[in-house]
């Protein structure tokens, strides 16, 4: 027995609005990162020192970054995760022809550094070097990896489908790709590996919400091919409304959870998810479907407008008119 009944909403009656609050948000990520200089780069692609301390007591951050003046470059210096936990992130910026040595040499000049301002006691929880080579090497990859995705499923949808969904397909992804990067400016976090991944991952499953509308699209084309497209890919989006919702409902929890109990580590990566599972959602009903409907059109138009034999055949009817109206 179903959970939920068929409904029959006319989605297409509001993608406009969809679209417009879709292009509001992007623009407004993208003038966040202009202003910012651009994405802030965790410390797996801009490189440098970070260390995690946690201290007994609360300590203010103004005193970390006095205790650590003495430490050579410029020191950056903020609260960590849960402030109840009492925890300082400190890093340090890469310096060019480093070696692993004197990487390592910063983070213990860090921790010496706290000892002799006797802020009291501290252990360090974690600390992450990375060399700018190694941080130029991982910022390709990600990039390489991610339009590998992109091409994949280009290629994928429009052989298994027409070209218009493969077009709506990767519309979609773009969309929630570029969603979740404004959110994670918003909110103040780093694009990490850990952050890459999630994207990584949001990318397949809008691809595998899509194609679920997609393939029944196809199958209602064979009973309604003589209805517009339009109201062929509605009533798909209306009869998989309730899969898409139980599916993303049931991932967004177990996402939450790992986003509440996970630990700091994993914040990033659960909070890209989870903005990314709505973002697909939503795009997967407004974006994808009103994208391939939209391409599908303008492409048979231009085929109609450009059919030699249909244009004759209009001159023929245009030259009787003329016709007619003289005799009369």
């Amino acid at each position: 027995m179903p959970i939920f009944r068929t409904p029959n909403i006319n989605f297409f009656r509001w993608r406009w609005q969809a679209i417009g609050v879709s292009t509001f948000v992007i623009l407004a990520g993208v003038g966040t990162i202009w202003s910012g200089g651009g994405l802030p780069l965790g410390i797996d692609f801009s490189g440098g020192t970070a260390v995690v301390v946690r201290f007994v007591e609360r300590t203010p951050e103004e005193a970390v970054r006095m205790a650590i003046s003495g430490v050579e470059g410029e020191k950056v210096v903020q609260q960590y995760g849960d402030p109840a936990e009492n925890e300082v992130l400190i890093r340090l910026p890469q310096i060019a022809e480093e070696t692993g040595a004197s990487l390592e040499q910063g983070a213990n000049a860090v921790v010496e550094a706290i000892e002799s301002a006797a802020l009291g006691e501290f252990a360090v929880q974690s600390t992450d070097i990375v060399g700018p080579v190694i941080g130029r090497e991982l910022q390709q990859k990600g990039i390489y990896a991610t339009l590998a995705a992109l091409a994949g499923i280009l290629i994928y949808v429009g052989v298994r489908f027409r070209f218009s969904f493969a077009v709506g397909a990767i519309t979609a992804v773009f969309h929630d790709i570029l969603v979740t990067l404004t959110f994670l400016t918003f909110f103040g976090y780093e694009l990490s590996l850990n952050v890459v991944a999630a994207i990584l991952t949001i990318t397949g499953y809008s691809v595998n919400d899509t194609i679920v509308i997609f393939d029944r699209v196809r199958e209602n084309l064979r009973s309604m091919r003589r209805d517009k497209l339009e109201l062929v890919v509605n009533r798909s989006v209306n009869q998989t409304l309730a899969r898409t919702i139980i599916t993303s409902a049931t991932t967004s929890l177990a996402v939450l959870a790992l986003f509440l109990f996970g630990g700091e580590v994993l914040h990033g990566f659960a909070f890209t998810m989870l903005v990314g599972i709505i973002s697909g959602t939503y795009s997967t009903v407004f974006i994808a479907a009103t994208t391939a409907v939209f391409v599908s059109e303008r492409r048979n138009n231009q085929h109609i407008s450009t059919e030699p034999g249909l244009t004759a055949g209009r001159k023929k009817r245009s030259r009787r008119q003329k016709i007619k109206v003289r005799a009369s």
